[in-house]
């Protein structure tokens, strides 16, 4: 999930109101005369966004409503003040603010950069700022989600300012509120909309934009509080006052709690926390307590009893753990035959459907290479029209580029069905079958290549030129290749370190060579012996049966060959497996 963004001047923000007003009291002033102290009948202009809900926004009766403006009227009540609210497109409100229009503006979030045309109150509230997508499309995980996309953002808002500032590459859509913003994304126009958690929910929902949905997290938090022009501290001073009055009050909580308090996280009530640990800790430590002197009493009988039974039971677990050995390796071998008959079919099923897609994509590659003059000629009298999801201009290069991928992609699941189809044969013939080394060692590496490319960015294999061939089964030689190939996938650690695999001839034993190295974690020199001992194996905890090499070092042994490991802890392992040249090409 995506990050907060840190908030290096939310202390700030915070603390800078205050300090304003603290140094505006200590500054000397000019004299006060009678007149003014004087109520002043004019209205103190209030400025907000008319469709930023549930802080400020106009209700169906089209009178503003929303936490700002209850606040605001809390304040003027409270101060004796005569207020005058006005809501409207937020960029006309900052315009107005500027030009004096509007006395202050009730709602707006900190930024330093705001700090140079407006002075801050204390922040009566925060504002949760989110990434808003289409459901069913791809979540962001941080802001980097953003790059290269096109983003909708509200013009003037806090997140026109901070994309501004931020250069994620993204191709900015303005527009005039929140609910354009949504509605657009809605639509399925452009790829994400930046909008303030809250907000967002409640314009989803009142809307029913059903189709939208926000990051779990916030990506950003921004104090939010009332804001002057610069220097107007005086009017600044009175809505602090009367903020400060209403927060001793409790009447700033009830306002609070109304519109946000069901919307934002409680905090962590600590006393019923530790209260609800009380009852649960202390029968818990009775229970132990007697327990462990219950258990004391055990230990003794227990004692005098297993020294009668130890010798016993040493010689039955001796005998279950053989016999578990050999119930293992009937049930394995039963899954084996089992899976072979399944992947048979399996690959039939896959290769029927497989084989309309070769068969009916050329056709269809075809028919719009016959299709594209009269498409291009309405293009060219009639201008950029949709095909698809895209524009015309867009797909006419990219279709054929779709075909000519789709059908590599064809051909390539018909390539792996076979080699599955190989791997999984049940084949009872002898060992005197000529068989090329190179070829069998690559069929292995197609059929593994989805589990060496989920495992490591760096795969090299290079094949000797002109070996000579060795007598044998390829499909049981197949069998042991893939298994030292998966196993080095399984030994590293994440895709930055490699598997490396070449074959060579050895002229001086008459012997073919594979080494397979990977740079994964290595093996303890205790456990290298153990290797192809039947279910020995360091994954049990993510599912290895300890089968697989058991298996290899057998088929090896049937054909003549050797089957040897070299490793070091954190230094990756090197397998080498040595087959015998047939006699004729010796």
């Amino acid at each position: 999930m995506p990050q907060p963004i840190p908030s290096p001047f939310a202390a700030i923000a915070r603390q800078l109101p205050a300090l304003l007003l603290t140094l505006a009291l200590l500054l000397p002033g000019p004299a006060w005369g009678e007149d003014d102290f004087a109520l002043d009948d004019a209205p103190i202009i209030v400025g907000g966004d008319h469709n930023y809900p549930p802080y400020e926004y106009l209700d169906k009766s089209g009178l503003p409503t929303g936490y700002n403006i209850e606040l605001t009227r809390a304040i003027a009540d409270v101060m004796g003040m005569n207020v005058e609210i006005r809501l409207g497109d937020w960029g006309d409100m900052r315009n107005a603010l500027a030009a004096g229009r509007v006395d202050i503006l009730q709602g707006m979030a900190f930024s330093e950069e705001r700090v140079a045309e407006v002075d801050f109150s204390t922040p009566h509230t925060v504002v949760y700022q989110a990434i808003w997508t289409r459901k069913g499309e791809e979540a962001p995980r941080s802001l980097d989600f953003l790059k290269g996309r096109e983003v909708i953002v509200m013009r003037g808002s806090i997140m026109h300012d901070f994309m501004l500032k931020h250069d994620f590459g993204a191709t900015l859509i303005f527009t005039p509120s929140l609910l354009d913003g949504l509605r657009l994304l809605a639509a399925g126009r452009h790829d994400c909309a930046l909008v303030a958690k809250l907000p967002g929910e409640y314009l989803v929902r009142e809307y029913q934009l059903n189709n939208l949905v926000a990051t779990a997290r916030p990506i950003a938090e921004q104090p939010y509080g009332y804001a002057v022009r610069k220097g107007n501290t005086a009017m600044l001073a009175r809505f602090s006052e009367g903020l400060a009055i209403l927060k001793k009050s409790g009447r700033y909580q009830q306002i609070h709690n109304k519109w946000l308090g069901v919307l934002e996280p409680g905090g962590v009530q600590w006393t019923r926390i530790v209260k609800y640990v009380a009852l649960v800790a202390i029968p818990l430590l009775l229970i132990l307590g007697g327990t462990m002197i219950w258990t004391r009493m055990l230990k003794k009988e227990v004692a005098h009893r297993t020294r009668e039974l130890e010798q016993e039971i040493v010689e039955r677990k001796r005998a279950m753990e053989e016999l578990a050995v050999r119930q293992r390796q009937l049930i394995q071998a039963d899954k084996m035959t089992s899976l072979g008959i399944l992947v048979s079919g399996v690959a039939h099923e896959i290769n029927n459907p497989n084989g309309l897609i070769l068969l009916n994509l050329p056709l269809l590659h075809k028919a719009f290479g016959d299709a594209e003059p009269i498409l291009e000629r309405h293009f060219q009298e009639h201008g950029e029209f949709r095909l698809g999801w895209l524009n015309y201009s867009r797909m006419r290069s990219e279709i054929p580029q779709l075909f000519e991928e789709t059908i590599e992609g064809a051909k390539r699941i018909k390539r792996i069905v076979e080699d599955l189809k190989d791997f999984a044969r049940r084949d009872d013939s002898d060992f005197s079958s000529a068989v090329d080394f190179n070829k069998v060692v690559e069929a292995a590496v197609r059929l593994v290549d989805a589990s060496i490319r989920g495992a490591t960015d760096h795969f090299s294999a290079t094949y000797a030129a002109q070996l000579p061939s060795i007598k044998g089964n390829p499909q049981r030689i197949e069998q042991v290749v893939v298994n030292l190939i998966l196993n080095a996938c399984q030994a590293l650690r994440d895709k930055h370190e490699g598997v490396f695999l070449k074959t060579a001839l050895d002229a001086a034993a008459d012997r073919v060579i594979l080494e397979v190295r990977d740079e994964g974690r290595g093996i303890d020199p205790e456990h290298l012996p153990h290797l192809t001992d039947p279910f020995f194996t360091t994954k049990r905890e993510s599912g290895g049966t300890g089968l697989g090499l058991s298996v290899s070092a057998g088929i090896v042994k049937e054909h003549g060959g050797t089957l040897q490991f070299y490793s070091a802890p954190g230094q990756g392992m090197t397998a080498v497996l040595a087959l015998p040249v047939a006699k004729e090409n010796a």
